[in-house]
């Protein structure tokens, strides 16, 4: 019996994690490779450290039974073991939106030690164009000293799935592959077509490959703060901004996305400045970013408007997500709104079921249970995440809400009014 190719996932993480737990039941041998010995030991007990991913825990424990699937924080010799390089580290901005490699670049550095002649090297982590060839290529050309092209394949390959519901993306989307010539696109489409059984699209660059994810997040960003812009000027219209979206979008070159109360994230917040960073400074992108981080602030507004000042009031967020049903707080409006809430000396309460106390408390917030007698005691109820667990709450347990400002428009506006409670949306107040 052929032995089975060796691949390296270097990354963990959630979509790390269920790259590495398919290619081991799609027919390869999996070496995971992460900082987080923790992670590493529950890997190598045929247990997945995420969680509330539809079909990842089976995939993890059938590779481990059939032996296909380890893990290990010594990533220079897992790749000096492997045929298959794939690389999913986060990068991410800092405070002042500047990108933030260290993390990948630490990867890379130990990826280098590790790299041997044939090897082919696949980065899926969203990346500015340019970098996987004239930051990374070069740097495991420097410590390796190998030559990428000849000694060593390079390929980029944008992951493209949304959380909970990464193997069903997997399978769905078409893999965008770009590669540093014809031989390394060559493989890096004969592995994504065996190890994800899915359609491979060829594009003529790494560059191409690079721009592509990016300009999907940039499409998204932009669309929402469009959506954002006009949900604003519905309101001073006296306009109820979701007719008009079920209006428009009934014709079919219409798709006018849902306005809200800010947009969070590993990618939609972050990767726009992939671009603005590298000079597209001007025009819908850089605005976009300002529109929709403006919208809590403005929520904010909207809420004092009604109330007067906020000192000294009790006010409930329910989602520390930054979206419905996921466990993820990057890049959260709820951080933001914090933040405009500490600055007007509010009393600020979080509530949010996919979290433990401990963990809301680390961001320096009291958590608040649905059950607690102090619910009876919120002034202000700010709707972030729309978790399934809120989907039929019942708002008679705020009995001393003055308002509930509807972040994501989901909420029945009128079994809210009939209790004496001011409802405020996102373009759906009149």
């Amino acid at each position: 019996m052929e032995p089975l190719a060796v691949v390296t996932v270097v990354g963990l993480g959630k979509i790390g994690l269920t790259l590495a737990a398919v290619f081991a039941n799609n027919g390869y041998r999996v070496i995971g490779a992460d900082i987080n010995q923790k992670v590493v030991d529950t890997v190598n007990q045929g247990k997945s450290h995420i969680m509330n991913e539809p079909g990842i825990e089976q995939l993890v424990y059938n590779a481990y039974k059939k032996q296909t699937l380890s893990a290990t924080v010594n990533t220079s010799e897992a790749v000096s073991q492997s045929d298959i390089i794939i690389v999913i580290v986060p990068v991410l901005v800092d405070e002042e939106n500047h990108i933030d490699y260290q993390y990948i670049d630490l990867a890379v550095q130990e990826i280098a030690k590790g790299m041997k002649k044939g090897s082919l090297l696949v980065f899926e982590t969203t990346l500015p164009p340019g970098t996987t060839k004239n930051r990374f290529g070069r740097k495991v050309e420097e410590i390796s000293k190998l030559t990428m092209g000849k000694d060593f394949h390079l390929a980029y390959s944008p992951e493209r799935v949304y959380s909970n519901r990464i193997i069903q993306d997997l399978n769905v989307y078409p893999k965008v592959v770009g590669g540093i010539d014809e031989k390394s696109l060559e493989l890096a489409k004969n592995f994504y077509k065996s190890a994800l059984e899915c359609e491979v699209m060829e594009v003529s660059s790494i560059e191409t490959a690079e721009f592509s994810k990016v300009a999907e997040c940039v499409y998204r960003d932009v669309n929402i703060a469009l959506a954002n812009e006009l949900s604003l000027f519905a309101e001073k219209q006296n306009v109820q901004i979701s007719e008009v979206i079920e209006a428009s979008n009934s014709q079919p070159y219409s798709n006018i996305h849902a306005p809200g109360i800010g947009v969070g994230g590993h990618c939609i917040p972050i990767y726009p400045y992939f671009f603005i960073n590298k000079g597209l400074d001007q025009g819908l992108t850089p605005l976009s970013r300002q529109i929709n981080d403006h919208m809590a602030h403005y929520a904010i507004s909207k809420v004092e408007k009604e109330i007067g000042e906020l000192e000294n009031k009790n006010v409930l967020i329910l989602g520390l997500s930054y979206r419905e049903n996921v466990k993820e707080t990057t890049k959260s409006t709820t951080l933001l709104l914090i933040d405009q809430l500490k600055d007007k000396n509010a009393n600020i309460f979080v509530n949010d079921p996919l979290f433990s106390n401990c963990e809301i408390e680390r961001f320096h917030i009291n958590p608040l249970s649905l059950d607690s007698l102090d619910i009876s005691k919120m002034d202000v109820v700010i709707l972030q995440a729309f978790h399934q667990e809120y989907e039929n709450l019942d708002f008679r347990i705020f009995n001393n809400c003055k308002i509930i400002m509807d972040g994501r428009n989901k909420l029945d506006k009128n079994s809210i009014s009939k209790l004496g409670i001011t409802y405020l949306g996102i373009g759906n107040d009149g």
